[in-house]
């Protein structure tokens, strides 16, 4: 293990020890605009470590990037953190994971859900314009 990795994961628990107050605290209002940055720079991170080999720090920066997430969803201000987690969301959601899914394990190429024009023998539905 290389010493920089073991500095990067105790700075990141710190930060967890640090943000875990806040997440406690339900009268707490943390904006969106502080919340979500840090978390998605937590998650991208959390695979730049990774990608280097640095495991420790990886898994640091992972849960500083899924503390603020939470922190996102339970102690935004707006209120709007619970219309996240919405049945209908959700519900959306789980249907184009799913759909998505499915079209990554039909082995076909992901450049087929484009669609080719070719100009002057068919239209965008791939039909022939009649010349």
């Amino acid at each position: 293990m290389m010493w920089q990795d073991l500095v990067f994961m105790i700075g990141s628990s710190l930060s967890i020890v640090f943000l875990a107050p806040t997440l406690r605290d339900s009268s707490a209002r943390v904006p969106l605009g502080t919340s979500l940055p840090s978390m998605g720079i937590g998650f991208v991170y959390a695979t730049t470590f990774f990608t280097l080999g640095m495991s420790f720090s990886a898994a640091g920066a992972l849960a500083a990037g899924t503390m603020w997430s939470l922190i996102a969803l339970f102690r935004s201000p707006q209120g709007v953190s619970m219309k996240l987690v919405a049945r209908e969301n959700l519900a959306l959601f789980v249907a184009d994971l799913q759909y998505w899914l499915d079209r990554r394990r039909s082995g076909r190429p992901t450049t087929e859900q484009y669609v080719s024009f070719d100009h002057g023998s068919s239209n965008a539905y791939g039909q022939g314009n009649g010349r």
